[in-house]
């Protein structure tokens, strides 16, 4: 399974997920398709790294498993997906999480080093309009997770020299710069003493803050504190979730919005729609049943999201849902502010219909010119909103 630890697939899909069946068929125009090809895409969070470290895969090459591959992203017109350096809440306080980190930029960059006709690592703006128009796939890097930073300012400035551009400062529980969205413990009430530090000197050397899941208090904390905007690579909106505090509510949108940054829309069912929370929801009580009854390592139990599955269909979300998403954005702070993060590879299978894998970026172009969307407003969703971003950061660092 792709999902990034067994605490992530009860997170996210189940205490096991199943892979994602290939993006469904759909009429796309001869514009999409063009557009897609034509474009910068930027897809904020892809999990290549932990899916490849996990089980081995050569996506350069067509794949049978997975979200992505080097036909697929061609097919769909992706050529900036953010590689994510993903290290489990299981790693913290220990150096196994910085010795992991590193293992996972060197898969990265042998990916690039198998394939330099078809991939190239991206550690700035320019490399990545540069390679596209050579024809390349740009392989930009952002660590999820801030635990290898070990509290020391130095491995920052290793891990940018490596390529990282930008950090999820949190994960799944908090760690030594920040609390997390799903830890109810609040260890911080928000940032850490250290964690405040960082934010200042991720500003100073140009490195992308993302907010993706932090509490709510980090998230307050860091928009006080950045001089640049910041990102959430891969989150979506409370609005459509209510009580999922891992996406964003109204108010964090539009300090985000003041901010000048970018909400980038996760794909995963469970971040879209409030039906695919409340299915995680019943599968967690399912699963607490059959521990109760057969033991936690009984095969009752290790086959629980395969029987609640039978019991109840997952309520997988479409692609107008998704939509809904950037439109809500769009209306509230207003069409620069949201990008795309989709989550490929990390969610398992909870990915919408229409939205299967890296092929079917021209689904989503199709479905925003549906909806009204004017070329240039497409092209800034798909990666001009977090390019400038992007280079607003780069900026405050060549002055600092």
């Amino acid at each position: 399974m792709f999902a990034k630890s067994s605490l992530r697939a009860a997170l996210f899909c189940g205490v096991s997920c199943t892979l994602a069946a290939p993006a469904l068929a759909a009429e796309v125009s001869s514009q999409a398709k063009d557009l897609a090809q034509k474009s910068i895409i930027v897809d904020g969070h892809i999990d290549v790294p932990y899916r490849i470290h996990d089980v081995w895969a050569d996506v350069t090459q067509a794949t049978d498993d997975g979200d992505f591959d080097y036909p697929r992203a061609k097919q769909g017109g992706l050529n900036a997906p953010f590689m994510s350096i993903y290290v489990p809440a299981s790693l913290d306080n220990s150096s196994e999480s910085t010795q992991l980190a590193h293992r996972l930029i060197d898969s990265v960059e042998a990916i690039a080093y198998r394939a330099p006709d078809k991939f190239a690592i991206a550690t700035s703006v320019k490399e990545v309009k540069d390679q596209f128009d050579k024809g390349l796939i740009s392989l930009p890097m952002g660590m999820e997770n801030g635990s290898p930073i070990q509290g020391d300012i130095a491995n920052l400035h290793t891990f940018y020299e490596r390529g990282i551009r930008y950090i999820t400062l949190a994960h799944s529980q908090a760690n030594h710069i920040s609390d997390s969205s799903y830890d109810l413990r609040r260890k911080w009430k928000g940032l850490s003493p250290f964690g405040k530090k960082l934010i200042k000197e991720m500003n100073n050397i140009g490195m992308l803050i993302d907010i993706s899941h932090v509490s709510d208090d980090a998230f307050y904390q860091v928009i006080e504190l950045t001089n640049t905007p910041v990102i959430a690579s891969h989150s979506s909106l409370r609005h459509f979730t209510p009580g999922f505090e891992r996406n964003m509510s109204d108010d964090m949108l539009k300090k985000l919005g003041k901010n000048g940054g970018i909400v980038m829309i996760n794909f995963g069912s469970g971040f879209v729609t409030k039906e695919a929370r409340k299915w995680r929801d019943g599968l967690s009580k399912h699963t607490r049943k059959l521990v109760t009854k057969y033991g936690k390592d009984s095969d009752e139990v290790i086959n629980a999201e395969s029987s609640y599955r039978e019991l109840k269909p997952y309520p997988y979300s479409d692609l107008s849902e998704v939509l809904d998403h950037i439109d809500y954005v769009v209306k509230l702070i207003g069409i620069e502010h949201v990008g795309i993060g989709s989550d490929y590879d990390g969610v398992g299978d909870t990915l919408p219909t229409g939205l299967k894998d890296v092929a079917a970026f021209p689904n989503l172009i199709q479905g925003l010119m549906d909806r009204g969307y004017k070329k240039a407003d497409i092209t800034k969703i798909l990666g001009a909103n977090f390019l400038r971003v992007w280079e607003q950061v780069e900026q405050y660092a060549d002055k600092h």
